[in-house]
């Protein structure tokens, strides 16, 4: 009987004489993986050849784990009757990386441990001390309201006396029991700016307009983000041909891909959150961090992943943010070339074109047209009253009458709406809402 191959997470070891290399692909694992099964009664090439059990057999491979392994862990030791023969497993987790076997430390690639050189283990030590989950917050006065609604909003529940443990919201590292830097950036108010910046021409030098998204649950700004790219990316109609073709400003579904990947990879740890360029002719979605250790520019390309922050990657998927399915590289490759993207160090910079058929005209026409609830007020109103004046409109949507103005002007100057006759006796003619 064959039960598969050796992988990253998974070892075989035809018996217990082999125990001491059994401890190392452990530990390999977990530095890996953060968890490992190794088996022992089967061949490298999974085949079953059976384990002998004696009376300390499973004592001896507890005893040897404990004094092999360090910082120590609890592995769970079972023994299994497969095709009529013993064999034992040995299952293993663990999130306090580093681990050493005999004093030394190894990482799994592929099928193999590897020993990491000191410069290797120095930077698995600060990934590890990077973890959004290990960094206490600054902030310990939190709230959740904005999360729970989200969760709500999927038909999810969390019962509030284990959500903050439930979704790793608490740190174990420093002070038992405080919030870590996961729920300070999912909190309902946090310092954390997500910008989305627009500026006119190639460079960065006249900035347009400048959108506000942050201080609050990352996950409410990054939908909020999603949703004013998306209104910005409208639709050019070519009537020059016999056959109408239409064309967007920006391939969305490549910009969602990056815009997500960029706020659940990036290195929050650095206090620098992701951001959004906007130019005549690109876009750049910039997060801080380059590729996560042990990654490949190779494997990255192909789409395969390693989070730099799972604790939030898992819920994420729990909202359907994300579809942990690894195309959203792929995809963004597949359109734009590897090109698109510029990796670095410290900074992973992704690079989508606007459409070379459309002009910086365009796209003004485009902000200039977005409207907010209060302006829908305010069309509203003047839809149901032509003739309402200024400071009517002021008392029922809230705003002060100064601010209607200039927002009236706005309009106007849009083309959404019109002023026929006097002040006193005008009518509002309301285009477009």
């Amino acid at each position: 009987m064959n039960i598969g191959m050796e992988t990253e997470s998974v070892e075989f070891k035809k018996t217990t004489g082999e125990l001491k290399e059994g401890i190392i692909s452990l530990a390999s694992m977990l530095n890996k993986n953060g968890k490992g099964e190794l088996y022992f009664g089967v061949r490298n090439d999974g085949e079953i050849v059976g384990q002998q059990i004696g009376d300390r057999t499973m004592r001896e491979i507890s005893q040897g784990i404990a004094n092999g392994i360090k910082p120590q862990i609890i592995p769970t030791i079972m023994m299994e009757l497969r095709d009529d023969k013993n064999v034992i497993k040995v299952t293993v987790e663990g999130d306090e990386k580093p681990y050493s076997a005999y004093g030394k430390y190894y990482m799994r690639a592929a099928d193999e441990d590897r020993e990491i050189s000191p410069q290797q283990l120095r930077r698995l030590m600060l990934s590890v001390s990077d973890s959004i989950v290990n960094i206490e917050s600054n902030n310990q006065e939190l709230t959740f309201e904005q999360l729970k609604t989200l969760y709500v909003g999927n038909n999810l529940s969390l019962r509030e006396t284990t959500f903050k443990q439930n979704l790793n919201l608490l740190t174990l590292l420093t002070r038992e029991g405080t919030y870590n830097l996961m729920a300070g950036i999912l909190a309902d108010a946090n310092s954390y700016s997500i910008k989305v910046a627009v500026f006119r021409g190639t460079d960065k030098t006249d900035l347009i307009k400048r959108n506000e998204y942050g201080y609050k649950c990352l996950l409410v700004a990054v939908k909020q983000v999603l949703d004013y790219m998306e209104a910005l990316n409208d639709t050019a109609v070519d009537m020059s041909s016999s056959l109408r073709k239409e064309s967007k400003l920006f391939d969305f579904p490549c910009f969602r891909e990056a815009w997500l990947n960029a706020c659940l990879h990036n290195r929050w740890s650095r206090q620098t959150p992701p951001a959004v360029y906007m130019f005549e002719d690109r876009i750049e979605i910039i997060s801080v961090g380059g590729l996560p250790d042990g990654l490949t520019l190779e494997e990255f390309y192909e789409g395969k992943s390693k989070p730099v922050n799972l604790e939030l990657q898992q819920i994420m998927a729990q909202l359907d943010y994300i579809e942990q399915t690894g195309h959203g590289v792929p995809l963004i490759v597949s359109r734009y070339g590897r090109e698109v993207f510029d990796i670095t160090e410290n900074f992973v910079t992704v690079t989508i074109p606007l459409n070379k058929g459309r002009s910086e005209q365009d796209f003004l026409k485009t902000e200039k047209m977005e409207i907010d609830l209060n302006d829908h007020k305010i069309l509203s109103l003047m839809k149901e009253n032509a003739g309402i004046r200024v400071s009517e409109i002021s008392r029922l949507v809230g705003l002060g009458t100064t601010t209607i103005t200039k927002r009236i002007h706005r309009l106007k100057e849009d083309g959404i709406v019109e002023r026929k006759g006097s002040k006193k006796t005008g009518q509002w003619i309301v285009k477009q809402d």
